[in-house]
């Protein structure tokens, strides 16, 4: 069962009126309202939380079937009857219909309009008539381009939205019916259209396929409407044929239950083709297709009709657009409206289902209604469901996915987002009676109520009870026009911050209880908040400027919630405290500092957002911080003085055992802010870990090299890297692992410290030939060879020390070429890798001999390359692939009789002459 918390995601409401029961209504963009009624469309002006007012009216040619505005455009398109005829209307320029009498121009859809009535179209509505061979059943407007969509039996029509210019100064809409989509056995109950997207809904079917442009497998559009697509029809004839008999002696063939993503929706039987209409082969919009849903229900075998009760109705597509990122003041860098993510919902009256289709396809959620649904609208941040006398408020993880398609740090340790798995929830079910239809737009939703003759003199005689709120700010505005039996409700949705510090309020009765359910409401909270950051384009300045805040304080909420916890998730705390944009001292300030039994109580979650930020060099000042009841206001909490020595703490020696970077850190801070001094730390590190003045613990290593990430001013560099390497030294000359194990691996310290470099590549591969070497070892090896390979590093204070790490192993030969080649030694270190290492000889030139030493390649290597390969021996076979190698470089880089004076004169030619070959003829190549 879906979690139901009563909040109040709805405002005020009022009454619009309309004279006649509406047939169809929609919005009109972010000011208007249409309502269809009789032969007529009325269009209502709609502002905040002002009572709307008639806008203007217009005659239809018969009763309005189905209604659609395109902001895009700025047109409304209906499906209208008369003498059981339909017909397909466009009425464009309604924002200058003055009065219902005023002119109104008709034109057929392509019609080129002669200049001397240009100006008749540019003042004035017109309608634009679209003629179809067979009954249009449903339409779509794309939301971004303005294209139209029509379903019709078997197939759909697309016109494509365009402008004739007139002059100048103004251009005439129009549309171009571009292309025809056939899918063969299926009669579309709804369609929608986004951007390419089409979506299409039978009784029980559901199939949504990409249109897209330019060749795919030398595809082309079918120009016939005969020829169709026989690698995926429904069935063969025979089955189709055995089908009908069945049929027609009474039996009914039903189709089991089926749900196809991606690729293997192709093989849901139907079949898909698509006839081109309109625009010129070369400048067709669309000429293939990518099937990315099939998704088919199993009708009630109970009875041999098809029941309402399993019907699908309301689907939708929902795009969401990335309109650029959001730069720390809320200002973005870019206002473009570009597609990020689309979603997809249908519904059964029992069940709705929400689906990414963009990037991926796949079940987002799955909605349980407690009672039957009639229809349903689908918005960045809610699902409005109505039943019969209830109107229901989902959460959606749109904003969720969207982020995650958005941002590729989402899910790090720098950003953080509520799962799209997270169990969706009711926010508020609110009692209407006789609910018949719904629509949304902006921040508005529609609602027509239709009561039962009964209930008739009870709405009469209390009209409030309609909207049942405990909530003092809803006021209910009924204008005298407002006709008994229906009305048309206009429910005004309050502002995401406000709903969001109600949410707020509400989690505030978990926050002393460690459960999931105050983490599941933040989250709802912060997803509100960044559905809204999204669609930034539509607020204000200053509403803007309060979703940005409250996004941060909703970090702030749920990095406060996973510090508790000490769970799988407690790792969010640090990406939701960054989000925040609360400096290490704030947030421990925030920290519930509960000691019991005299014992500091702290969760994992805490402690790992505490050594991450100690450990990434935050541009902060840590001299406010809290850590463990403040160890850098109170140093005395580690540290104690006796006699004038150092002596550590109990509390110091259990944070060695238990959290040791905990520990290295916290004495970080005490020296940054002048707590205590260098040589204070390092003797504080010995008497902690029982070690005499001439031994050095793993700790204090640690401890160094934190101060190395750090960048600590008052440190000495020279000082400290001399420290590092002289430990280092020593253990490898031993091969003396570390007394504990290190808190930092070599890859963590090159990460996260710039004086630590980038291993080159030729000593990994000089390296890979010492198999016996342990992990410890190679641990010290690697931190020693980076801090070389640094850029900070001064490698003719080393040489006196590199004495007790002999060249007879493989770690000690590594660590002296290395010092040699940065002493720009490189022929000496060639000699020394050819005799010890030739493999790792290739990709030491590669790396080392450039620019002015590229000429080494043919006056150092190639000649010992070939005196080796004379001498011969177990070795051969190396210095040979080597050479060929040289070779290959040399020839690039000499001309040809260049490249003949560096060859042995003894050399065999056969040998040789590819190379010369290529030499010759690379000028002509290039």
């Amino acid at each position: 069962m879906v979690q139901l918390y009563n909040l109040h995601p709805f405002g005020s409401q009022q009454v619009v009126p309309c004279k006649l029961e509406p047939d169809r209504f929609c919005g009109g963009g972010r000011d208007a309202l249409f309502v269809a009624a009789g032969c007529k469309v009325e269009a209502f002006a709609v502002a905040g939380q002002e009572l709307c007012q008639p806008r203007c009216a217009f005659s239809t040619l018969g009763r309005v079937l189905r209604l659609a505005y395109s902001e895009a455009g700025d047109y409304l398109v209906a499906i209208e009857e008369k003498n059981k005829a339909t017909f397909l209307r466009a009425y464009v320029n309604w924002r200058n219909k003055r009065t219902e009498n005023s002119r109104v121009c008709i034109r057929m859809i392509g019609h080129n309009v002669e200049g001397p009535f240009s100006k008749a179209f540019r003042d004035q509505m017109y309608i634009i008539e679209m003629p179809l061979s067979e009954a249009p059943l449903c339409i779509s407007c794309c939301p971004v381009k303005g294209d139209l969509l029509v379903g019709c039996t078997n197939k759909l029509v697309l016109f494509s939205l365009k402008y004739q210019i007139i002059n100048e100064e103004f251009s005439l809409l129009d549309f171009e019916r571009s292309l025809i989509i056939h899918i063969d056995n299926i009669t579309p109950v709804e369609i929608s259209f986004c951007v390419g997207y089409v979506a299409v809904m039978s009784d029980l079917e559901v199939l949504i396929v990409k249109l897209e442009s330019g060749p795919k497998n030398g595809e082309r559009v079918h120009h016939y409407p005969h020829k169709t697509n026989n690698r995926i029809r429904r069935t063969e004839e025979g089955i189709s044929n055995e089908i009908s008999q069945l049929e027609s002696d009474d039996f009914v063939i039903c189709q089991k239950p089926l749900e196809l993503l991606g690729e293997k929706s192709e093989q849901s039987g139907l079949s898909v083709t698509l006839e081109s209409t309109g625009l010129a082969d070369e400048k067709r919009k669309y000429s293939h297709f990518q099937h990315l849903l099939y998704r088919r229900f199993a009708p009630d075998i109970s009875s041999y009709v098809l029941s309402d009760d399993i019907k699908l109705h309301s689907l939708q597509l929902l795009p969401i657009y990335q309109t650029g990122s959001l730069t720390s003041d809320g200002k973005n860098l870019s206002q473009e409206k570009e597609l990020l993510s689309l979603f997809c919902f249908f519904s059964l009256p029992h069940v709705g289902y929400l689906y990414m289709v963009v990037k991926s396809v796949e079940l987002m959620s799955v909605y349980q209604y407690p009672e039957k649904s009639q229809q349903a609208v689908l918005t960045p941040q809610f699902l409005h469901v109505i039943t019969s006398n209830n109107l229901q408020c989902f959460t959606v993880r749109c904003s969720a996915a969207a982020a995650r398609e958005e941002d590729p740090y989402m899910d790090t340790t720098l950003k953080a987002c509520p799962p799209v798995s997270m169990d969706v929830c009711a926010l508020r079910i609110q009692l209407f009676i006789g609910l018949k239809a719904i629509c949304h737009f902006k921040n508005h939703i529609i609602l027509l109520t239709k009561a039962e003759p009964e209930a008739i003199p009870e709405r009469r005689q209390s009209p409030k009870r309609l909207l049942s709120r405990k909530d003092t700010s809803v006021k209910i505005k009924i204008p005298p026009v407002a006709e008994a039996g229906w009305n048309l409700y206009i429910v005004n949705t309050i502002s995401p911050v406000q709903l969001y510090k109600e949410m707020i309020d509400y989690s505030n009765t978990y926050k002393t209880v460690k459960t999931q359910s105050c983490i599941h409401l933040l989250s709802e909270a912060h997803l509100l908040v960044r559905a809204a950051l999204m669609d930034a384009s539509q607020l204000e300045p200053g509403e803007k400027a309060e979703l940005l805040e409250a996004f941060k304080e909703s970090c702030g909420h749920l990095g406060d919630c996973y510090s508790r916890l000490d769970s799988q998730h407690s790792h969010l705390t640090l990406p939701y405290y960054k989000m925040s944009g609360l400096s290490m001292a704030e947030v421990l300030a925030r920290t519930d500092w509960t000691v019991e039994d005299g014992l500091q109580k702290y969760e994992r979650g805490l402690i790992f957002y505490i050594n991450h930020s100690l450990y990434e060099n935050l541009d902060e000042e840590l001299n406010e911080m809290k850590l463990v009841c403040g160890f850098i206001l109170e140093p005395r909490l580690l540290i104690q003085q006796r006699k004038g020595q150092i002596v550590p703490t109990e509390l110091a020696l259990h944070l060695k055992e238990t959290q040791p970077g905990l520990l290295v850190a916290s004495v970080l801070g005490l020296q940054k802010n002048n707590k205590i001094g260098i040589e204070e730390a390092d003797s504080f590190f010995k008497v902690l870990c029982a070690k005499d003045e001439d031994t050095i613990p793993q700790l204090l290593v640690d401890f160094w090299e934190a101060q190395l990430v750090a960048c600590l001013p008052d440190v000495v560099l020279q000082e400290l890297f001399f420290k590092l390497t002289s430990q280092y030294i020593w253990r490898l000359s031993k091969r003396q692992p570390p007394d504990t194990t290190p808190l930092r691996t070599s890859e963590d310290l090159i990460n996260a410290c710039s004086h630590y470099g980038l291993i080159y590549p030729w000593v990994h591969v000089l390296i890979s030939s010492d198999s016996l070497a342990d992990k410890n070892y190679t641990e010290d090896l690697s931190k020693l060879q980076s801090l070389i390979c640094g850029p900070s590093f001064d490698i003719a204070s080393i040489i006196p020390f590199l004495e007790p790490l002999s060249e007879d192993t493989i770690a000690g030969l590594s660590v002296h070429v290395l010092c040699r080649t940065r002493l720009k030694e490189y022929e000496q270190c060639i000699d020394i890798l050819l005799e010890r290492c030739p493999e790792a000889v290739i990709p030491y030139a590669n790396h080392e001999l450039k620019e002015e030493n590229r000429t080494l390649w043919w006056k150092k290597l190639l000649p010992e390359l070939c005196q080796r390969i004379k001498c011969g021996g177990e070795k051969y076979q190396l210095y040979l692939s080597s050479l060929k190698e040289t070779l290959s470089i040399v020839a690039v880089e000499l001309e040809l009789k260049d490249f003949v004076n560096v060859l042995p004169e003894d050399g065999t030619a056969t040998f040789f002459l590819p190379y010369l070959l290529y030499c010759s003829r690379k000028k002509s190549l290039t």
